[in-house]
């Protein structure tokens, strides 16, 4: 079962059992804090794993894939507060604080140990019991506490919050290779790699010599079929590790590639 509760841009989740999360692209900062169990993160970088009581910052524009995992017996919970662009903006001009420049540091960073953060979370329980508490006007006001305590943990994350500039054109072969196991429209692919929906298209066309989403089948196709093969790894288990949505369809494209259903595999 799970439960989640939204108020604007706050969301508050409870899990009994281990859920993936359904997006894999973070459009916005993210402040987090972890009230029981544990959160996967898996990143072009490998999987991270945080336990109760950890709270982070997640910097917008990333792939990422979350699993929630429930302690024994009880159940995932944890709040979030998205730090939406046009909020950080008008805080920014507001309190006239920019960034320096780029923020270049890491996507994920860890603030557990702040008292004034800790205790903020703490403020923010009672709504999730009485979600009609929690107005407008009250959202607008703890987002902002959240940014205040944020610039007061480390000033220095001003850059962080307040870089408003778009990814830049990088590197398009590197980065599909590492990130084509998340399952985000192509629009995201292009918007991430810095370039429009057109130009990323013929870009692609240019460096794989094959358009999008048959080279992106293709290649997740192979890698489930090495999972399986080598590493004994189950289909049901493999299909959303790839980037598909569903297990039959994943199932059908398979068979279509290779011939042959996944799951024969098994017995080879």
């Amino acid at each position: 079962m799970m439960k989640t509760q939204a108020q604007l841009n706050i969301l508050y989740s409870c899990v009994d059992e281990k859920k993936r999360g359904n997006e894999q692209f973070v459009p916005e900062h993210a402040l987090g804090c972890i009230l029981s169990g544990e959160s996967h993160f898996l990143t072009a970088k490998g999987t991270q794993v945080y336990g109760a009581g950890t709270i982070g910052l997640v910097r917008r524009n990333q792939l990422v894939k979350s699993l929630k995992v429930p302690p024994p017996g009880g159940q995932f919970k944890s709040i979030n507060i998205f730090l939406d662009q046009d909020t950080l903006r008008q805080y920014s001009a507001e309190n006239h604080i920019e960034a320096t420049g780029h923020y270049t540091g890491v996507p994920m960073l860890q603030l557990s140990l702040d008292p004034f953060l800790k205790g903020y979370f703490d403020s923010l329980l009672p709504y999730f019991d009485h979600p009609e508490g929690l107005t407008s006007t009250l959202s607008e006001l703890k987002t902002r506490e959240a940014i205040e305590l944020l610039l007061r943990f480390d000033y220095n994350l001003k850059d962080f919050l307040f870089d408003f500039s778009e990814p830049y054109k990088i590197d398009l072969e590197a980065f599909m290779i590492q990130n084509y196991v998340y399952n985000v429209p192509i629009s995201q692919f292009a918007r991430l790699t810095g370039r429009s929906l057109a130009t990323f298209k013929r870009d692609f066309q240019k460096t794989f010599g094959s358009p999008p989403q048959k080279w992106l089948q293709q290649k997740r196709l192979e890698e489930a079929h090495f999972l399986i093969a080598k590493r004994k790894q189950k289909p049901s288990n493999v299909y959303l590790e790839v980037g598909f949505e569903n297990l039959s369809h994943f199932s059908a494209a398979f068979k279509q590639q290779f011939g042959y259903n996944p799951s024969s595999l098994q017995t080879v």
